[in-house]
């Protein structure tokens, strides 16, 4: 008790003299044309594969620098911390804080959960970074929102839930990386290994030869092939062959695969290790009659959903159906065409439909079983469901060139219209490469959609964000990396009349483990919301 006094005590006093950071709040961009240069261009940043690619505007990189300092976090620990210096849950401190007055916690309340972080030595960790999850479920229940963790970099976090029904509800914090490893993993992020390579064939007759090939590569080692698109500017390129042209390239593929363990020392991987957190349980009554004020809690941004019952509630207003009839998937559907474009999170969803709606039939269009493009059509309702994979990056098995699209360029060939849904989901091919080659993807798509949008207003467009991914050993699917995609991918599209599909909640709040392709009944549940976006009900209060 002593102990935990003392550190409430502590807490409270750190709280007055520090500030905090917002670990799961969305960006807001509105003032970069109105406060002069982020620090970030003071510094002259170095941007992306600068000697290839051409510089972006002056707009455009003041919205990387806004991007990329808003998440960027303390900075970077020296890589010789011992490791018994690193951050230790089993030795820090975590408690539920007391309802304002010591009155009994009610449906609409808020609950604040803190942290002191400490190391493995019981020592207080002085500064902030370490990379945390939170939780709040109810097992019986089939219920779960996610936690938003505030980083006051110092050493304390909060983890702050909206307690939305009631009954007994537990609360679970999870030490994901230490800020060690999320230093590291910024290191190697921005290092730009070649992490997993892509290789391309070429032939002309019975020559042939295979080159390796990325979005950047050195131009000082040998001739280069510039596949950049003519019309988004994306870029690729590959080694040209010693012995034939360029435009003899009739493939990509993915040509093995590392993991950012082999680049680390023994000692540095013990950092990756997950670790478990704190959690305790609390009692929620019904909405009290005549709520009693609080001090308010710190500011947050509220969850955009939860599970109840094993079924996901929308915060926005919107009623989320429960499609479990493929009948009334046909009925929403009936006349519309669907388009999704991406990688293979969002062809979860075309897997799903044609396997639980037997009318949609699949057209076989002889294209390779995972990168497709795939075609289901249900002739007597006029429905068309489509799928293509997004241009590369992308690490999948051979693929011929003309396969390869950009999703920019897809959307600029859409007639658009209130019969016409999109799907788009990119993400995870990207966490190979510093950020401002995502930004730069998703600055592409961002203008294709308001293009369409501009021409036909009632296109529904759906944009699915990045989710978790338990797996830990392999650097691609590190939840810190997706969760940094996650946030820039919710900062570029807000304020777009689009509907934000958030899979990182979704995935977060469910029971199931984190898996970068999530389980059946989350699918299940990202189906019925997008689905009540295309068909909704009606709107509530």
């Amino acid at each position: 008790v002593n102990k935990l006094f003392l550190f409430f005590l502590k807490t409270c006093f750190r709280f007055v003299i520090m500030g905090y950071c917002d670990l799961n709040s969305t960006l807001d961009l509105s003032h970069i044309h109105s406060e002069g240069s982020p620090p970030c261009l003071d510094r002259k940043l170095s941007f992306f594969c600068s000697h290839l690619v051409q510089e972006p505007s002056t707009e455009e990189a003041l919205e990387d620098c806004s991007l990329l300092e808003s998440i960027a976090g303390p900075e970077p620990l020296p890589v010789t911390t011992p490791l018994d210096q690193t951050s230790d849950p089993a030795h820090s401190l975590f408690a539920i804080l007391p309802a304002g007055g010591g009155r009994e916690r009610h449906v609409g309340d808020q609950l604040e959960a803190l942290v002191l972080m400490n190391d493995f030595q019981g020592r207080p960790k002085s500064r902030g970074g370490d990379f945390l999850l939170a939780r709040l479920h109810s097992p019986e229940l089939g219920a779960g929102v996610a936690g938003q963790v505030l980083d006051y970099l110092n050493g304390t976090y909060s983890a702050i839930f909206p307690l939305l029904w009631e009954g007994s509800v537990w609360v679970e914090v999870t030490l994901v990386h230490p800020s060690e490893a999320v230093s590291l993993l910024r290191r190697l992020q921005e290092e730009r290994l070649n992490w997993v390579p892509s290789k391309s064939l070429f032939r002309s007759g019975l020559l042939s030869e295979t080159t390796e090939c990325n979005l950047c590569l050195p131009n000082n080692q040998q001739p280069l092939c510039d596949y950049t698109d003519p019309r988004t500017g994306e870029p690729w390129f590959c080694y040209k062959p010693k012995q034939l042209a360029c435009d003899t390239r009739i493939n990509h593929f993915k040509a093995g695969s590392q993991t950012y363990l082999q680049h680390l020392t023994s000692k540095e991987a013990l950092l990756f290790q997950r670790l478990v957190g704190g959690s305790d349980s609390v009692t929620v009554l019904s909405v009290a009659a005549a709520p009693i004020r609080t001090p308010p809690l710190p500011s947050r941004t509220p969850p955009s959903g939860y599970y109840y019952q094993g079924s996901w509630r929308a915060l926005d207003g919107v009623v989320i159906r429960q499609l479990d009839d493929p009948a009334a998937i046909i009925q929403c559907l009936k006349g519309k065409q669907v388009y999704m474009y991406g990688d293979s999170t969002v062809r979860q969803y075309y897997d799903y439909l044609t396997s639980f709606v037997p009318e949609l039939k699949k057209f076989n269009i002889r294209s390779h079983v995972r990168a497709g493009p795939f075609m289901s059509v249900n002739i007597p309702n006029n429905i068309l469901l489509k799928y293509r994979c997004h241009g590369p990056p992308i690490f999948w098995p051979p693929l011929s060139v003309s396969q390869l699209h950009y999703v920019a360029n897809e959307l600029d060939g859409l007639a658009g219209g209130s019969d016409t849904v999109v799907v788009i989901s990119v993400s995870t091919h990207f966490s190979f490469f510093p950020l401002q080659a995502y930004i730069r993807r998703l600055r592409r798509i961002r203008r294709a959609v308001v293009r369409l949008l501009n021409r036909a207003p009632g296109t529904v467009v759906v944009v699915r964000s990045a989710n978790l991914d338990q797996r830990k050993d392999n650097f691609i699917n590190s939840d810190w990396i997706l969760t940094q995609l996650d946030r820039v991918l919710k900062a570029m599209f807000r304020g777009l009349d689009v509907m934000l599909l958030d899979a990182w909640e979704m995935t977060l709040a469910h029971h199931l483990p984190h898996d970068l392709h999530p389980a059946p009944p989350i699918i299940k549940n990202m189906i019925n919301t997008i689905l009540s976006g295309v068909c909704p009900l009606s709107s509530r209060t």
